[in-house]
Order: C-alpha cells, then sequence, then structure tokens
C-alpha cells in the first residue's frame, strides 16, 4: 500500500507531462499502481465534480476574488495549465525554495480558489511546484493555451478585468512574486564636502510577453505608481514615493 502522499506525488508528476514510465523509475511505484490511480481517483479524496463558478447557468467570479487576483498573476508570471488523457487539468506554480513564505502564499491562494481540490508540493531542485487537479482551471484561467505566453496573445475576459479593477494590488503582488523582486540600489553623492555611499530600493518586474507587461503598467497605472521601461521586458519603480506605496501593498519575498 502506497501513503497518501505517495499517490499524490506520482499524480503530480503525471499532471507535468511525465509518462507513466517515468513516474515509475522517479518514485519506485509500480506502474500498475499508477494505472489504477488514474482510473480510481477517490482515494486521494479529489472532489473533480466541485461546483465551478465560471460553468453554471449563470456564471460568476470566484468566490474569493481577491485571492484569485493574486493567483492570476502568480499564474501568468510563473504558472501553466496542463492536461491528462483523461480531461484532468493541472495547474503548477513553479515557487523556489528562497522564499517559503511566497509558497505558503501560493498553496493558500490556490486552496482558496479551489477549496474542494487537493493542493500538493512537488519538489525539484531549487524550487517546488504547487500543483492542484481540476476540470476546471481553463474555465478560471481562459489564458490557457498551447505553447509559451509570450508566443500567444494574452488578454483579460471582462469578468476578469473587474476582479482586477476592485483588487489590483493583489495582481500586483501575484505578478511580481512570480516575475519580480525588490533590490537596493547605491551610488555615491557629496554631503559636506565628502563623498558617501547612498541606497535606495527599487523594484523590478521582468517578463517576456508584452501583454503581461501591459497588463503590470496599466494597473501600476491605476496605482499612480510611476515607472520605467528599462529595455523591452523590464519594468522599474525607482521613484521614493512609488517605492513606498510598492512597500506598503507588495514588499520583499519572504
Amino acid at each position: 500500500m502506497y501513503d497518501l502522499d505517495t499517490r499524490k506525488r506520482a499524480l503530480a508528476l503525471l499532471g507535468q507531462g511525465f509518462s507513466q514510465n517515468s513516474v515509475s523509475k522517479q518514485t519506485g511505484i509500480s506502474r500498475a499502481a499508477i494505472r489504477s490511480w488514474l482510473k480510481r481517483i477517490e482515494p486521494l479524496a479529489y472532489n473533480r465534480g466541485a461546483e465551478c463558478p465560471r460553468c453554471g447557468d449563470t456564471p460568476r467570479p470566484p468566490d474569493d476574488p481577491a485571492a484569485y487576483a493574486y493567483l492570476l498573476g502568480l499564474y501568468l508570471g510563473d504558472g501553466c495549465i496542463s492536461s491528462n488523457r483523461r480531461s484532468v487539468y493541472s495547474l503548477r506554480i513553479a515557487c523556489a525554495d528562497a522564499w517559503p513564505g511566497l509558497i505558503e502564499a501560493c498553496v493558500n491562494a490556490v486552496q482558496t480558489v479551489r477549496p474542494a481540490n487537493k493542493v500538493c508540493r512537488v519538489t525539484s531542485p531549487g524550487c517546488q511546484y504547487v500543483t492542484c487537479f481540476s476540470k476546471h482551471w481553463p474555465c478560471l484561467f481562459p489564458q490557457h493555451g498551447p505553447g509559451k505566453k509570450h508566443h500567444r496573445s494574452i488578454a483579460l475576459e471582462p469578468w476578469q478585468q473587474k476582479i482586477v479593477d476592485a483588487h489590483p494590488w493583489e495582481l500586483i503582488r501575484g505578478l511580481n512574486h512570480s516575475d519580480g523582486c525588490r533590490i537596493i540600489n547605491w551610488t555615491t553623492r557629496l554631503v559636506g564636502g565628502e563623498r558617501g555611499r547612498y541606497e535606495y530600493p527599487r523594484y523590478f518586474f521582468t517578463n517576456l510577453s508584452a501583454d503581461i507587461l501591459g497588463l503590470f503598467t496599466s494597473t501600476l497605472d491605476q496605482l499612480c505608481v510611476e515607472w520605467k521601461r528599462t529595455n523591452g521586458k523590464n519594468i522599474s519603480v525607482a521613484r521614493r514615493a512609488s517605492v513606498a506605496l510598492m512597500d506598503a501593498h507588495v514588499g520583499p519575498k519572504y
């Protein structure tokens, strides 16, 4: 018999696209057991029939729009959605081991958006993949599609834009936690005739998708945060007042 965590890890690997044979070699689990779990997943307590707010006769926004806005930012930055042969989708968000607080925040957001589904963590060198299976991830993230995000159009649906308009800082926080950072720059200046070191914080956001960069900067504009594009894919926030706003609502990763 295999314990629950072993089963969850095997199914998470399958959700990442690994073959049954590969998962068997990585985990030591027999292929027969893996096949049986694909056919009968109830022992893992996955409730795939749980209601989806977007699939009802009258689609509605997620029950916790703030958590959804944060998760949307994480997904657009470091997330992907893939399917297996049973048309069950896995949402995977890569979180660096260096930021355990971010991993916890990601797990909490995924669990809040899909409370009836199990959330598991798959360990990989230097990071953890926060993973959750559901048939409804494409309903919740219609930006899902084949290929890399920067190779296809990324645009919010009207219902998503309403959530972002209501919770703009949560989207910015999710995007910054995935593809951004807070750093300390320094320079020298003359004070009283003596040259001293002067340090100041700034935020950077980097993404290869012009659409995602545009979503990030348009939301910053809504929040009156001044920004500059330092090259084609980097956004810098360095003005003191704007950094103070980012510190109050986003803050450094931890």
